[in-house]
């Protein structure tokens, strides 16, 4: 794989169209999920340069960082609480506009405006979540969510992977 696969200076939705493949490639034939979240969040923080990129994995009642990119983030999220754990509750992605107007929201970076969560679903069950963060207001809207819950489809789905 090259080294610089991944294209800047497009529209949106041109950069996930390049990035989909990529992500697919990279994805290929590797089952270890933590590697395969570690890889996702890296190629999606290079390509559209958020403010924190990662994974927080189910374990019990609570969300668990996983692999991301990005400043220091909360190790620890409870069922309901925030943005992501919202996410896990009402099992739906969650896009906020503006974090200082969500109820609840966590505040691990006052550098975060913006954000996007969406729920990683494995044999009917959600498993994790894919957390991205923008220093920006604004920054998610519907082609973020519709690439983002088709790029952790590719990350369940593409090969068996082992948690």
């Amino acid at each position: 794989m090259s080294e610089q696969l991944i294209i800047k200076g497009e529209t949106k939705q041109e950069r996930y169209d390049a990035l989909l493949p990529q992500i697919e490639a990279v994805l290929e034939g590797e089952s270890d999920f933590i590697a395969n979240m570690a890889n996702v969040a890296a190629m999606l923080h290079e390509t559209f340069g958020f403010w924190w990129t990662g994974f927080y994995r189910v374990i019990g009642e609570e969300l668990v960082l996983g692999p991301f990119q990005g400043p220091m983030a909360c190790t620890r999220i409870r069922k309901g609480r925030g943005v992501c754990g919202t996410a896990w509750v009402k099992a739906e992605t969650q896009v906020v506009p503006d974090v200082e107007l969500f109820p609840g929201h966590i505040a691990c970076s006052s550098a975060s405006r913006s954000e996007i969560v969406v729920p990683i679903w494995q044999e009917g069950k959600i498993i994790a979540v894919l957390d991205i963060d923008s220093a920006q207001l604004a920054t998610f809207d519907e082609t973020d969510r519709l690439y983002l819950e088709r790029i952790v489809e590719l990350l369940v789905n593409r090969v068996g992977n082992k948690r």
